[in-house]
């Protein structure tokens, strides 16, 4: 799942970034906010995008397509790249990516699919964590509010912490064709009203070097998993992780 570029940024002593963020959450309590985003940070949509490739090769007679796993998945979001990693041959896999990705595109969008998303390990933990502070924990998503019932179920199952009262919040795009970059920024002044934020999580490196621009006494973190294939660097002073798993 890890974008090759970005895993060269991850320093040995990562974990010290993590639990530094924790600790500075501790000593600040309910003023501090912490940000996450969801897809690729802190939920793994592989899955997702396997359930939908196996339904199309169903639905389809595409038997290599029909038996798509989540490792298939392992060139971010390229779906010629998953087709050919299970095997399809490089005709087919013309002839069938447009109408998979118009299948794709009825599907990924809804609260059905996003419920089967898995965890980035150690994740669930970290939320928890980062609750057990005293923080604000504010999760900011590209996903739009028609997926927030599928988002919740996830995290439910997954034993995430989850948006419930004023400590652990959702915020989601209003509309589904909504952008995500303005909306993230727009989602920046929101934050600043909640308290303090302490540090900021996403694996898209324009959202992450968004975050580093507006609040340059927060620790931002990159997950160092994969992103849209925009080609943005990071910029100074972000930090790339794999994971939240805090002991080795």
């Amino acid at each position: 799942m890890a974008h090759e570029d970005f895993k060269k940024r991850i320093r040995d002593d990562w974990r010290d970034s993590l639990h530094a963020i924790l600790a500075k959450a501790r000593s600040l309590g309910e003023q501090a906010v912490l940000a996450f985003d969801l897809d690729s940070t802190l939920l793994d949509n592989r899955e997702r995008q396997a359930r939908i490739l196996r339904e199309y090769g169903t639905a389809h007679a595409v038997e290599p397509l029909s038996t798509c796993a989540a490792h298939h998945w392992n060139s971010g979001w390229d779906m010629r790249e998953a087709m050919r990693a299970c095997g399809l041959e490089a005709a087919l896999v013309e002839r069938h990516f447009e109408p998979a990705r118009h299948f794709w595109g009825e599907r990924f969008f809804t609260s059905e699919y996003c419920a089967v998303d898995e965890a980035i390990e150690g994740a669930a933990a970290f939320t928890h964590a980062v609750v057990a502070t005293g923080a604000r924990l504010v999760y900011v998503t590209g996903r739009h509010e028609g997926m927030r019932e599928g988002s919740v179920a996830c995290m439910r199952r997954l034993g995430m912490a989850l948006p419930e009262g004023e400590r652990v919040l959702l915020v989601m795009k209003p509309a589904p064709y909504d952008d995500d970059d303005a909306f993230k920024r727009e989602a920046h002044a929101q934050l600043g009203r909640l308290g303090t934020v302490v540090a900021a999580f996403d694996n898209e490196p324009t959202h992450a070097n968004d975050y580093r621009r507006r609040f340059p006494d927060a620790t931002v973190i990159h997950l160092a998993t994969d992103h849209s294939g925009r080609p943005v660097t990071l910029l100074d002073g972000i930090i790339s992780v794999p994971h939240f798993t805090l002991v080795s």
